[in-house]
Formats: structure tokens, C-alpha cells, sequence
């Protein structure tokens, strides 16, 4: 007679395409991002990156809070807003001055650093020793970033240097926070994005209307950029974001940023920015990084992330699988 845990089949797996579709689905939100600096020079009005971060976040905050009708409830308003001064609210105004003192590429550069900085984090308060394999793959995305987006001219500013990873900082510590706090039961990625673009587009609105104010002048252009950057950039990139992170690892998930300025370099290069041998190179060694970074050689496995020997993890299998004798 066969006993309860043999005839229960476990909770089920998750396919290798599924995994697939979730990793493309969640890479849509950082490629979206990387078309960022493309639509702010080439269509909104100069001088406003506070009011284009506050475009870019209250309005879609709001439309998904009216579209889920799901408010935070007990210790989730303070979460909410925690992670909404992360991933949106400091995270904007600290990207806004390290594009205005350093280069692009400087900027885009210290943003791949996102994934180390995850690593150590996940690290301390997950307690989720990342692979030698996934670190390796970090620290090659980086150069490759560097060779893409650095150029010999490219100067330094401290204050900007320090802005950008202070950027980085707040959104690895926004990722890491997610995965630790999920989501509450019943709540959708739709709504937890809602919340924090909505609880960091109010922290913006007063600092845009003390320091910025609004541009004189808004064009079709601009209108159409603000559009881009509030609903794909925004709503649509973060409810992907927030719902992958959920789903993946957080060793898989942070690579991913590296999109970012990928895209932002193969729009410049559909812009009339051309790529040297060194850049095409650079580009490679990025992808490849980041492609890696979803895969776990067999000889690592979850056994190095976990900290936890590859027999005991082999025993939860069986019982999983209801295979125990």
C-alpha cells in the first residue's frame, strides 16, 4: 500500500521553457530602460530630468492603483514606501545628476556594476551565497559594459562618480528587498509596481516643483516621450521587473540590467553611432555575461548558492517527487 507522500505529486516544477519565457519576459523591463537617454535628448525638453522622473513615475503609479483597486494593507505601507524610495524615488534624482556630471557611458558603466553589488547584498541579508560561476559572469558583464560605452575621453567627476553608484546601490537594494519581502497573498506585480512608482512619484513631486518646475514648452515630441517613459518604461517595465524577480533568482535576475546599456548603445549606433571593433567585442562579452548568468554548471548547481550539500538537496527532491522508499 502506497503511503500519502508517495501518491502526492508535490508542488510543480517550473519547465525549462517556462523558465525561459520568464527570463525573456523580465528582460523586456531593463532593455526598455535602456532606451532612456535616447528619448530624453532626442525628444524631451532639456534641463527637466527631475520632472521627466516624476512623468515617468506618479502618473503610472496611479493608473495602476486604479486599475488593481488594491491598497497596501499593515507593515506594506511601509515596505511599499521603502521599496518605492528605492527602486524609484532616490534612485531617479541620483541617475538624473550622474548623467549631468559624467559621460553616458561613464554613467551606464557604474550601472553594470548592479549585479556585483546584488551578489554581496543577497548575500548579507538573504544569506545566498552566490556561484563562483554567476560572480565570474558579473565581473566580465561589467568589462564588457566598459568596453562598449567608455570611450578614451571619458572623464571623471567625484560627485557624479559617486551619484551613479549610489544609483546603483539603491535599485541592487531595492531587488534584494523584493525578493526577501515577495509580494502579499492575493497581491498581483501589477499593484506592488503601483505602489512603489506612485510612493516614489510623491517623494519627486515635491523636489521637481522646489528645484525644476515645469517646462515652458511641451511638444507632440515630448508628450510622446513622456508616454514612452510612463508606460512601457514604467508601468509595463516594473510590473515585468517586480514579477520576475519574484520568479527568478536573484543571481539570474540582476544580470539582466546589463540590457540597459546594450540597448542604449545599439539605438545610438541606429542613431548614427557607429561601433569599433573594441565596442562589437565589448558587446559580445556583455550578452555572453549575461546569458551565462541564467545557467548553473552542474558541478556548482544551487549547492555553492545555498550553502547546503548537493545530497540533502538531492533527499527534497525525492520527496518532492514523491520517490521516498
Amino acid at each position: 500500500m502506497h503511503s500519502l507522500t508517495e501518491l502526492s505529486p508535490g508542488p510543480p516544477r517550473t519547465s525549462y521553457a517556462q523558465q525561459v519565457a520568464t527570463v525573456a519576459l523580465t528582460a523586456l523591463a531593463p532593455a526598455s530602460w535602456g532606451t532612456t537617454y535616447a528619448v530624453t535628448t532626442e525628444l524631451l525638453p532639456p534641463g527637466h530630468p527631475l520632472f521627466a522622473g516624476l512623468m515617468r513615475a506618479l502618473p503610472a503609479g496611479l493608473l495602476a492603483l486604479a486599475i488593481t483597486r488594491v491598497l497596501p494593507r499593515g507593515a506594506w505601507w511601509w515596505k511599499a514606501s521603502v521599496l518605492g524610495v528605492l527602486n524609484i524615488g532616490a534612485f531617479f534624482p541620483l541617475l538624473f545628476l550622474a548623467a549631468e556630471r559624467l559621460p553616458g557611458g561613464v554613467a551606464a558603466t557604474l550601472g553594470a556594476a548592479q549585479p556585483l553589488l546584488v551578489a554581496a547584498l543577497a548575500t548579507a541579508v538573504l544569506h545566498d551565497r552566490p556561484t563562483i560561476w554567476r560572480l565570474a559572469w558579473g565581473v566580465i558583464g561589467v568589462a564588457g559594459v566598459g568596453l562598449v560605452v567608455l570611450g578614451p575621453g571619458a572623464r571623471l567627476d567625484v560627485a557624479g562618480v559617486l551619484a551613479g553608484l549610489g544609483g546603483t546601490a539603491t535599485m541592487a537594494g531595492g531587488v534584494v528587498l523584493t525578493k526577501r519581502w515577495g509580494r502579499p497573498a492575493g497581491v498581483g506585480p501589477l499593484a506592488l509596481a503601483g505602489w512603489q512608482l506612485a510612493a516614489g512619484g510623491l517623494l519627486l513631486l515635491p523636489l521637481t516643483l522646489a528645484i525644476e518646475g515645469v517646462p515652458q514648452r511641451i511638444d507632440a515630441g515630448a508628450v510622446g516621450g513622456y508616454l514612452w517613459l510612463g508606460s512601457m518604461g514604467g508601468l509595463i517595465a516594473y510590473t515585468l521587473w517586480f514579477r520576475g524577480i519574484g520568479k527568478l533568482a536573484v543571481g539570474a535576475s540582476a544580470p539582466l540590467v546589463l540590457l540597459s546599456p546594450l540597448v542604449a548603445a545599439v539605438v545610438g549606433a541606429v542613431l548614427g553611432e557607429s561601433l569599433s571593433l573594441l565596442q562589437t567585442l565589448g558587446f559580445a562579452l556583455a550578452l555572453a555575461a549575461l546569458l551565462a548568468a541564467q545557467l548553473n554548471p552542474p558541478n556548482q548547481s544551487d549547492r555553492i548558492a545555498r550553502g547546503r550539500p548537493a545530497a540533502d538537496r538531492r533527499g527534497e527532491d525525492q520527496i518532492r517527487g514523491g520517490r521516498i522508499r
